[in-house]
């Protein structure tokens, strides 16, 4: 049984709070975090997005402040712009009923005025991105000296953006005496890493997320070669005509091109992904929100900041790299009651990630077929029925005068319907083939993608190989400018790049197996007076 707030060892204040906003009971992390914290301990909390981890760091943060010393001493760490806005406004819920207590929020793509103005004032807890911080340390427009309390919220995400060196770099920065809590989905090396060098034998909390409850969702997984996704995707979207629906990649590159591919295909599609201003992902996820936008195509860290209850369908364009962030974007659809569908597209040589995400998740995943014109056109033309059925028993202008009148020139009844139904009613689409797989490959087939798995990278079923660029941050090199940069100087487009690891003075980057013979590693290239070195790793 769930522990009520009244029963932990918070402020009447909190208390009373807590009781306005319409919480009474605890959820695990809450009940089992809140006290840790307030006694000054380091933590390790395992928990996703859903489980009421905002309050659970927010609380002790905001009762450990001394309001009457007006210095920054607490400090929130997020991976993302639109995570650090939703932990802000979580937060502001309590901070109301501390009027003295002081919060802002420092994320990129803000005008830098604004947050001079903000810190000048010394916030008592600051939430914000790693890059835009280590911008303030640089500039020497913000003090971590009095930092009490330094939260990392969804520390491995952070890792996979490559702030690794930013967070040692703040971590430095503040007091070594300051309580560190980290919160993380998953447990990846560099996280352990943290735990050890910079926290005091920290307490582990591990909590499942509510989204592992999976009954209301129907998972389903499609046995496709990569060379067809995007047709299954269109063939899908057209059988099921979804009102909401949230189409997951891994990589930015490929959302833009699928956002382009269902753009030109006439549906109401949009791009969401880190390397959008802040105003153009606001402006879309706005968009989605008020569902004058169906499609949404997003990487899994740019959808982190976005809740909405009614999603119809989940397709998984890629795989996700993690079990548990299969279960994360899952786990958007069937909520408030509502039944949902989630799809997954599955190429050959990584099927056996099926049935460990069925395990995972103690649910069913069916093998489904893709629909053939026929079906998507028997469908259709059941929602038609149905729409139209539904649209005749609402009131509608009263034309009997004109339909008389038409009658009247020798026109059958049959006649007229069929003509006006011939205007509204879907036509039959012609589709491009996708490639049947048989469910048995033959030993050869095995073996061959198991040699290559072993040999390459473990991303996209062993078709990327890594290499070592010695450029990087400090050369200004972002994804978009290394897009440009392989480009220019090896005829190697972005739909060739995998995962991408920017660091200081370099960056790790996959290539697909497919473009390896146009990178040429000898070749003299020369970057802003650098001499360019392109490795294999």
């Amino acid at each position: 049984m769930s522990k009520l707030f009244n029963d932990l060892p918070i402020l009447e204040t909190t208390k009373e709070a807590l009781k306005q906003l319409g919480f009474e009971e605890a959820t695990p992390i809450q009940e089992q975090a809140i006290p840790k914290m307030i006694e000054g301990l380091d933590l390790i909390g395992q928990a996703q997005t859903g489980t009421g981890k905002t309050f659970a760091f927010a609380i002790p943060m905001v009762e450990n402040t001394d309001t009457d010393l007006r210095q920054t001493q607490g400090l929130i760490l997020t991976p993302t712009r639109e995570l650090t806005i939703q932990v802000y406004k979580e937060i502001l819920k309590l901070v109301k009923f501390y009027p003295s207590l002081r919060v802002t929020t420092i994320v990129g793509g803000e005008s830098y005025d604004k947050q001079f103005k903000e810190l000048a004032k010394k916030p008592h807890i600051i939430v914000a991105t790693p890059g835009r911080i280590i911008d303030h340390i640089d500039r020497g427009t913000v003090d971590l000296s009095f930092i009490k309390t330094l939260t990392l919220d969804e520390a491995d995400e952070m890792l996979k953006m490559g702030f690794q060196e930013d967070i040692e770099r703040i971590l430095q920065t503040t007091p070594a005496e300051r309580q560190t809590v980290l919160f993380s989905a998953t447990m990846p090396p560099f996280i352990r890493k943290i735990a050890k060098n910079y926290q005091r034998n920290p307490e582990i909390i591990k909590v499942e997320a509510k989204s592992l409850t999976v009954d209301r969702i129907m998972q389903g997984y499609y046995l496709v070669k990569e060379k067809d996704k995007i047709e299954l995707l269109k063939r899908l979207l057209d059988y099921d005509r979804p009102q909401t629906a949230i189409i997951f990649v891994n990589t930015k590159a490929g959302v833009d091109r699928i956002a382009s591919n269902l753009q030109e295909a006439g549906l109401t599609a949009d791009a969401l992904h880190g390397d959008l201003k802040q105003t153009q992902r606001n402006y879309v996820m706005s968009r989605f929100r008020n569902k004058q936008l169906s499609l949404l195509i997003a990487t899994d860290v740019a959808a982190r900041g976005l809740d909405v209850d009614d999603v119809e369908v989940i397709y998984n364009f890629d795989l996700p790299q993690q079990d548990e962030i299969y279960v994360h974007r899952i786990g958007r659809t069937g909520r408030a009651g509502k039944k949902g569908k989630a799809y997954t597209f599955v190429t050959p040589s990584k099927k056996r990630m099926i049935d460990i995400l069925a395990n995972y998740t103690k649910a069913e995943i069916k093998k489904l077929n893709p629909p053939t014109a026929d079906e998507v056109y028997k469908q259709q033309l059941k929602q038609f029925k149905q729409e139209l059925k539904h649209s005749l028993k609402t009131e509608q202008a009263n034309n009997l005068e004109l339909i008389a009148d038409l009658l009247n020139d020798e026109t059958t009844k049959d006649h007229l319907l069929n003509y006006f139904l011939n205007q509204v009613i879907p036509v039959k689409k012609n589709y491009e083939t996708i490639e049947e797989i048989p469910e048995k490959q033959s030993r050869r087939d095995r073996d061959s993608r198991s040699n290559d798995t072993k040999s390459s990278s473990n991303r996209g079923g062993g078709k990327y190989v890594d290499f070592n660029l010695n450029l990087g941050k400090n050369d200004g090199l972002t994804p978009q400018v290394l897009f440009k940069f392989l480009e220019k100087e090896y005829g190697i487009y972005s739909k060739n790049i995998g995962d991408i690891k920017h660091h200081k003075n370099e960056t790790v980057f996959g290539l697909n197996k497919e473009a390896l013979k146009r990178l040429n590693t000898k070749k003299d290239i020369v970057y802003k007076g650098k001499k360019v070195k392109v490795n294999q790793i």
